[in-house]
């Protein structure tokens, strides 16, 4: 096999304007709202910071449902499976750095946190032309746990529950460098077995 997708005529392609995509679209816009509601007055106001609370949690669901509806409902577009990693990138980036300006999040955190991101997003990228390599478990595990543990930061917790949140993310973490690692071992094995001119 040559490795070009199927271009059966009979066959209609995804159009890009299906709700998958509206979906990707939509977490990327409320990206900057979740920044401002995140640094109204001086960013640690109760109520703006549960309002942002919010905000982050529909865009970390409109992640969960995407992607489901994408791939069982036959909506995967190029726009799609480009847009849809630097929609959650963008999202859990803002998060990060908006928490550690705050001082509310340590930046060597959010540091590891994004190189990991930003260096995976680029090598799925570099990959992609000969497929995808899909998410594993711990892979999805990982994207819960951060999004849970940026979820806590955002609140404006004390005591037993701020210990709790510092739990969960020292769990988050760890999951982001060991998936990391394991995704691009994972790449290099690809690589190395794949047929030469491939």
């Amino acid at each position: 096999m040559s490795g070009q997708p199927h271009t059966d005529p009979l066959v209609p392609r995804a159009r890009v304007a299906n709700i998958a995509n509206v979906l990707t679209g939509m977490r990327m816009a409320l990206v900057p709202v979740f920044l401002v509601v995140l640094f109204v007055g001086d960013g640690h106001e109760t109520f703006w910071r549960i309002a942002a609370f919010v905000v982050f949690t529909v865009a970390v669901i409109t992640d969960r449902f995407d992607g489901a509806l994408a791939r069982n409902y036959g909506m995967v577009t190029e726009f799609g499976t480009l847009a849809d990693p630097i929609a959650d990138k963008a999202l859990i980036g803002a998060a990060l750095i908006g928490l550690s300006l705050l001082g509310d999040m340590p930046w060597w955190i959010t540091v590891v946190i994004l190189t990991r991101e930003i260096g995976i997003t680029v090598l799925r990228f570099a990959v992609l032309r000969h497929g995808v390599i899909p998410a594993s478990r711990g892979g999805k595990l990982k994207t819960l746990v951060q999004g849970v543990a940026i979820g806590l930061f955002v609140l404006p917790l004390s005591g037993a529950w701020l210990a709790a949140a510092w739990v969960v993310m020292c769990a988050a973490v760890i999951l982001t460098v060991v998936t990391g690692v394991d995704y691009v071992v994972t790449a290099i094995k690809d690589s190395r077995g794949r047929p030469a001119g491939q």
